[in-house]
């Protein structure tokens, strides 16, 4: 057993929107923030400002922590690996000028033809409209239910 250790930011708009991701991966589909996993010899800062970078293309400063993985959570893709996961809001530097879309897996049939392949596409949802049942993976859900305890940003 290992450790696989992931790192996300919440990226919000100044309409009080926050950036989702919809993921195919391996055949699953799956609603989760924005991030991924940590390099050796990166930060856990360092880590969310280039999967941002990799991932939308904005350049992000990394704002305050929300949460660390306080229990045990086996990888949804291996049985071997233990997920700890960071969460911290994000701010872009610039114009957030992504490419998103309104409906959940918006993904061309090309883009989910081939089961072993991977992609992402983006979409915002209103933080008034977030819920534990918006995002797919346990740990995700957790952060869902603290953001519903904070004020918009």
């Amino acid at each position: 057993m290992k450790f696989n250790i992931r790192v996300y930011g919440i990226l919000t708009d100044d309409n009080h929107r926050i950036l989702l991701a919809d993921e195919f991966i391996r055949g699953a589909y799956i609603t989760k923030f924005p991030g991924g996993g940590l390099e050796f010899g990166e930060g856990t800062r360092d880590c969310l400002k280039r999967e941002f970078q990799e991932e939308t293309g904005l350049d992000v400063t990394i704002g305050d922590h929300i949460y660390t993985t306080d229990f045990y959570q086996i990888s949804a893709f291996n049985n071997v690996d233990q997920i700890i996961c960071i969460y911290y809001f994000v701010k872009s530097n610039e114009p957030i000028n992504i490419v998103t879309h309104t409906t959940p897996f918006a993904f061309t049939p090309e883009q989910t033809a081939d089961k072993t392949t991977e992609c992402e596409v983006f979409r915002w949802i209103n933080w008034a409209d977030l819920q534990n049942e918006t995002v797919t993976l346990p740990i995700d859900k957790v952060v869902a239910d603290i953001l519903k305890q904070l004020p918009p940003r």
